[in-house]
């Protein structure tokens, strides 16, 4: 998925401003272990850079995700994808759609970006087996066009990996 089919955007509020402000300054005072942001001037899309932690399938491995806030951020997730190449792992799908719970459904205003990340290299992390999701060209080819993750319905039936 490239940077350029994100969901239509509106300007954040300054609750969300303010939000995103102070996350961006602890991030930069103490971001988390196998995180890097890409520094721009745009704070409504981060660009995070991940490595895989040592020990597992994907370590030494660098990827990169992308992160757009909504409007209403903290109180709406933000689209979480990752950039091409995706990592092979059975809840990521080759155009960068990632099925976490967090992201979608359980979405609480707690949480953070620096959490967010946290809890997709633990998904990366406890991945036996470098593999696709098995509806992945079904699910790649209904999603052209742009379509957002967020506008998926989806069933979160395995936490195992």
């Amino acid at each position: 998925m490239t940077s350029s089919s994100s969901p239509s955007r509106k300007a954040l509020t300054k609750i969300a401003c303010n939000r995103l402000q102070k996350e961006l300054a602890e991030w930069q005072l103490s971001p988390p272990a196998g995180f890097k942001h890409k520094v721009s001037d745009n704070l409504q899309r981060w660009v995070i850079e991940v490595t895989g932690a040592a020990g597992t399938l994907y370590a030494g491995e660098t990827y990169q995700l992308q992160v757009d806030f909504p409007e209403h951020y903290p109180m709406e997730a933000p689209q979480v994808i990752f950039l091409n190449p995706a990592p092979m792992h059975p809840h990521i799908y080759s155009n960068g759609h990632i099925c976490l719970d967090i992201l979608y459904d359980s979405w609480s205003p707690a949480m953070t970006v620096s959490s967010v990340c946290i809890s997709i290299l633990s998904m990366l992390s406890s991945s036996p087996a470098k593999q696709c999701p098995a509806d992945n060209d079904r699910y790649v080819r209904n999603c052209r066009n742009g379509r957002s993750p967020k506008e998926t319905r989806w069933w979160f039936h395995d936490d195992t990996v």
